[in-house]
């Protein structure tokens, strides 16, 4: 059972005591934390340049430097936008488990994540309804699959979970220091990823327990079908970044054809790769990617 690979291990045990302290000791307010200006520039970056899907393409040469802002924006936007609706989907999951035959362990830690990533929902749904008037739709796919057992469905939830914290907080850190966006940007940036290494310490800490524990009745079949779903998912959540609608929203002509350049695109595959640079060696260390 889960909660026996859980309760064994000890340094397990004593990094959820860590991170339970280290989110008491930093706790915040988020709703009087953040100053939120009634409007932001149009005329600067709304993300890092760097960051943007057209980066690195020969897009970025094609379009004028106010094209390229007004594209950050929605841009920005759409990724704010993501931010809410995967903090959605832990959320329901997170909850599921707390205080469930299995997690009696790092239910105590669940609550601290549960009470900081509705937070987390509230300041990106601020940002994306104050200054892009929208939540842009959730692209759908990525998050199928066929589910054996409660193992594996468990396992695949929270190594979903991390992947989504890892590559949301590769663009928090970026964004944080950057001091061409404004400081709200940087700001709701810097607060998440602050949080951001906490729950990315646990995920990690978790999935490999989780793993280890699958390993022990799972067949080949089924561990390689995790391998294949866990990459499926990593480049759907890459690729929910190119978004049609915020093209069309940056006042840019066939916006699907753009998307489909985008994603075929050499800038496209190197950016990926930087992004889960961290993520894939740890799924390959761990064996969780074949």
């Amino acid at each position: 059972m889960v909660s026996d690979v859980i309760d064994r291990n000890d340094r397990f045990r004593g990094i959820l005591d860590r991170l339970a302290t280290k989110s008491i000791d930093d706790y915040y307010n988020p709703y009087r934390l953040f100053e939120w200006p009634d409007q932001l520039p149009e005329d600067m970056w709304w993300m890092s340049p760097e960051l943007t899907t057209t980066y690195g393409t020969e897009w970025a040469d094609k379009l004028t430097p106010e094209q390229l802002h007004t594209l950050s924006k929605h841009e920005s936007v759409n990724f704010y936008s993501l931010n809410v609706h995967g903090i959605r989907e832990l959320l329901v999951e997170v909850v599921n488990r707390i205080h469930t035959a299995g997690f009696e362990t790092p239910s105590e830690f669940f609550h601290h994540f549960i009470g900081e990533e509705n937070e987390h929902m509230w300041f990106f749904a601020e940002f994306c309804l104050r200054y892009g008037k929208k939540i842009y739709r959730q692209p759908s796919g990525g998050a199928e699959a066929a589910v054996p057992s409660d193992k594996i469905q468990s396992l695949l939830v929270f190594a979903r979970i991390l992947i989504f914290e890892e590559l949301v907080d590769h663009f928090n850190s970026a964004m944080a220091e950057d001091e061409r966006l404004h400081e709200t940007i940087r700001g709701i940036n810097r607060i998440h990823h602050q949080d951001e290494s906490r729950h990315i310490a646990f995920g990690r800490e978790l999935v490999n327990l989780l793993h280890q524990d699958l390993k022990q009745t799972a067949t080949e079949q089924e561990l390689d079908e995790v391998s294949t779903y866990l990459r499926r998912y990593m480049k759907h959540s890459f690729e929910s970044l190119y978004h049609p609608q915020v093209y069309r929203d940056a006042g840019i002509e066939r916006p699907h054809e753009l998307r489909r350049a985008l994603l075929e695109s050499p800038a496209r595959a190197e950016a990926e790769l930087r992004t889960f640079r961290k993520t894939a060696k740890y799924l390959e260390k761990t064996g969780l990617i074949r």
